[in-house]
Protein backbone atom coordinates (compact mmCIF):
# COMPACT_ATOMS: atom_id res chain seq x y z
CA UNK A 1 0.00 0.00 0.00
CA UNK A 2 1.39 3.34 -0.85
CA UNK A 3 2.20 6.14 2.27
CA UNK A 4 -1.04 7.72 2.55
CA UNK A 5 -1.53 11.42 3.81
CA UNK A 6 -2.63 11.00 7.27
CA UNK A 7 -3.46 13.44 9.83
CA UNK A 8 -1.32 13.13 12.92
CA UNK A 9 -1.80 13.55 17.04
CA UNK A 10 -2.17 16.61 18.73
CA UNK A 11 1.73 17.88 19.76
CA UNK A 12 1.31 16.93 23.49
CA UNK A 13 -0.49 13.92 22.77
CA UNK A 14 2.90 12.63 20.87
CA UNK A 15 4.89 13.48 23.67
CA UNK A 16 3.06 12.04 26.38
CA UNK A 17 2.82 8.54 24.25
CA UNK A 18 6.65 8.85 24.16
CA UNK A 19 7.35 9.64 27.69
CA UNK A 20 5.14 6.76 28.72
CA UNK A 21 7.12 4.61 26.58
CA UNK A 22 10.04 5.20 27.77
CA UNK A 23 8.79 5.34 31.51
CA UNK A 24 6.67 1.80 31.36
CA UNK A 25 9.40 0.00 29.54
CA UNK A 26 12.24 1.06 32.00
CA UNK A 27 10.37 0.82 34.73
CA UNK A 28 9.15 -3.18 33.91
CA UNK A 29 12.66 -3.85 33.18
CA UNK A 30 13.44 -2.27 36.64
CA UNK A 31 10.90 -4.65 37.63
CA UNK A 32 12.03 -7.32 36.44
CA UNK A 33 15.95 -6.80 37.64
CA UNK A 34 15.25 -6.06 41.31
CA UNK A 35 12.50 -8.64 42.08
CA UNK A 36 14.86 -11.31 42.67
CA UNK A 37 18.05 -9.43 44.08
CA UNK A 38 18.57 -10.29 47.36
CA UNK A 39 17.43 -8.10 50.82
CA UNK A 40 19.79 -5.07 50.47
CA UNK A 41 20.30 -1.42 50.60
CA UNK A 42 20.62 -1.41 47.15
CA UNK A 43 17.47 -3.32 46.17
CA UNK A 44 15.11 -1.07 48.80
CA UNK A 45 16.61 1.56 46.74
CA UNK A 46 15.47 0.36 43.49
CA UNK A 47 12.10 0.15 44.92
CA UNK A 48 11.79 3.39 45.92
CA UNK A 49 13.19 4.08 41.77
CA UNK A 50 10.00 1.54 41.00
CA UNK A 51 7.66 3.12 42.96
CA UNK A 52 8.75 7.06 42.22
CA UNK A 53 8.32 5.78 38.33
CA UNK A 54 4.92 4.08 39.36
CA UNK A 55 3.53 7.16 40.34
CA UNK A 56 5.05 9.45 37.33
CA UNK A 57 3.12 6.51 35.03
CA UNK A 58 0.04 7.55 36.73
CA UNK A 59 0.44 11.10 36.40
CA UNK A 60 1.50 10.26 32.39
CA UNK A 61 -1.54 8.30 31.91
CA UNK A 62 -3.76 10.68 33.58
CA UNK A 63 -2.58 13.76 31.25
CA UNK A 64 -2.32 11.38 28.71
CA UNK A 65 -6.17 10.50 28.92
CA UNK A 66 -7.51 14.10 29.65
CA UNK A 67 -5.03 15.29 26.70
CA UNK A 68 -7.47 12.00 24.13
CA UNK A 69 -10.25 13.21 25.92
CA UNK A 70 -9.79 17.26 24.65
CA UNK A 71 -7.73 16.73 21.52
CA UNK A 72 -9.26 13.24 20.17
CA UNK A 73 -7.30 11.50 18.45
CA UNK A 74 -7.52 11.39 14.32
CA UNK A 75 -9.57 8.65 12.77
CA UNK A 76 -7.46 6.04 10.48
CA UNK A 77 -7.37 6.90 7.11
CA UNK A 78 -10.52 5.44 5.50
CA UNK A 79 -7.72 3.84 3.09
CA UNK A 80 -5.99 2.32 5.84
CA UNK A 81 -9.31 0.97 8.17
CA UNK A 82 -10.76 -0.34 4.86
CA UNK A 83 -7.55 -2.00 4.20
CA UNK A 84 -7.44 -4.06 7.43
CA UNK A 85 -9.26 -7.14 7.74
CA UNK A 86 -11.78 -7.06 10.71
CA UNK A 87 -9.89 -8.81 13.11
CA UNK A 88 -7.25 -6.17 12.83
CA UNK A 89 -9.92 -3.31 13.62
CA UNK A 90 -10.62 -5.10 16.83
CA UNK A 91 -7.37 -6.09 17.84
CA UNK A 92 -6.43 -2.43 17.46
CA UNK A 93 -8.69 -0.96 19.08
CA UNK A 94 -8.68 -3.74 21.58
CA UNK A 95 -4.89 -2.96 22.55
CA UNK A 96 -5.24 0.70 22.80
CA UNK A 97 -8.78 0.27 25.43
CA UNK A 98 -6.34 -2.86 27.18
CA UNK A 99 -3.46 -0.24 27.56
CA UNK A 100 -5.44 2.77 28.69
CA UNK A 101 -7.05 -0.09 31.02
CA UNK A 102 -3.88 -1.20 32.46
CA UNK A 103 -1.67 2.77 32.18
CA UNK A 104 -4.01 3.20 35.56
CA UNK A 105 -4.53 -0.57 37.08
CA UNK A 106 -1.01 -1.09 37.26
CA UNK A 107 0.34 1.18 39.08
CA UNK A 108 -2.53 1.71 41.71
CA UNK A 109 -2.50 -1.98 42.23
CA UNK A 110 1.68 -1.62 43.06
CA UNK A 111 0.08 1.09 44.96
CA UNK A 112 -1.91 -0.70 47.19
CA UNK A 113 0.22 -3.50 47.20
CA UNK A 114 3.04 -1.13 48.71
CA UNK A 115 0.65 -0.09 51.51
CA UNK A 116 -0.98 -3.54 52.15
CA UNK A 117 2.60 -4.50 52.70
CA UNK A 118 3.55 -1.39 55.31
CA UNK A 119 5.81 -0.15 53.45
CA UNK A 120 4.15 3.48 52.34
CA UNK A 121 5.13 5.52 49.16
CA UNK A 122 7.19 8.26 49.97
CA UNK A 123 7.63 10.18 46.86
CA UNK A 124 11.26 11.62 45.83
CA UNK A 125 12.00 10.91 49.82
CA UNK A 126 10.23 14.30 50.28
CA UNK A 127 6.42 13.44 50.42
CA UNK A 128 4.49 10.48 51.43
CA UNK A 129 1.72 9.30 49.78
CA UNK A 130 -1.40 8.01 51.64
CA UNK A 131 -2.15 4.27 52.12
CA UNK A 132 -4.90 2.92 49.88
CA UNK A 133 -5.51 0.48 52.05
CA UNK A 134 -4.68 -0.95 55.69
CA UNK A 135 -1.55 -3.17 56.24
CA UNK A 136 -2.28 -6.93 55.83
CA UNK A 137 0.02 -9.57 54.63
CA UNK A 138 -2.86 -12.00 53.14
CA UNK A 139 -4.48 -8.74 51.24
CA UNK A 140 -0.53 -7.93 50.10
CA UNK A 141 0.07 -11.11 48.86
CA UNK A 142 -3.01 -11.11 46.68
CA UNK A 143 -1.78 -7.38 45.27
CA UNK A 144 1.49 -8.61 44.50
CA UNK A 145 0.22 -10.95 42.46
CA UNK A 146 -2.27 -8.94 40.65
CA UNK A 147 0.17 -6.10 40.57
CA UNK A 148 2.48 -8.94 38.49
CA UNK A 149 0.66 -10.55 36.50
CA UNK A 150 -0.92 -6.92 34.98
CA UNK A 151 2.04 -5.73 34.46
CA UNK A 152 3.23 -8.83 32.17
CA UNK A 153 -0.27 -8.33 30.24
CA UNK A 154 1.00 -4.77 29.36
CA UNK A 155 4.11 -5.87 28.54
CA UNK A 156 2.71 -8.48 26.21
CA UNK A 157 0.13 -5.53 24.74
CA UNK A 158 2.73 -3.00 24.64
CA UNK A 159 4.61 -5.61 22.67
CA UNK A 160 1.55 -6.52 20.46
CA UNK A 161 1.14 -2.63 19.86
CA UNK A 162 4.51 -2.02 18.31
CA UNK A 163 4.33 -5.02 16.26
CA UNK A 164 1.21 -3.76 15.17
CA UNK A 165 2.93 -0.17 14.30
CA UNK A 166 6.29 -1.83 12.88
CA UNK A 167 3.72 -4.17 10.49
CA UNK A 168 2.32 -1.08 9.40
CA UNK A 169 5.65 0.98 8.87
CA UNK A 170 7.81 -2.09 7.40
CA UNK A 171 5.08 -4.28 5.22
CA UNK A 172 2.51 -1.77 4.67
CA UNK A 173 4.44 1.24 4.13
CA UNK A 174 1.22 3.20 4.86
CA UNK A 175 2.66 6.38 7.00
CA UNK A 176 0.64 5.41 10.12
CA UNK A 177 3.75 5.60 12.63
CA UNK A 178 3.86 9.68 11.30
CA UNK A 179 0.63 9.92 12.85
CA UNK A 180 2.25 9.46 16.78
CA UNK A 181 5.99 10.54 15.45
CA UNK A 182 8.02 13.56 15.47
CA UNK A 183 9.51 16.01 13.16
CA UNK A 184 7.77 16.78 10.01
CA UNK A 185 5.05 15.29 8.00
Amino acid sequence: MPSIAVTRYHPLARALHWLLALALVGNFALGLYMADLPFSPERLQYYSWHKWAGVLVLAFSAARLLTRLMAPPPALPKAIESAMPAWQRMAHHATHHGLYLLFFAVPLLGWAYSSAAGFPIVLFRLWQLPDFVPVSEALSDVLKELHELSAFAMAALVLLHIGGALKHHFIDRDGLLQRIGFGRG
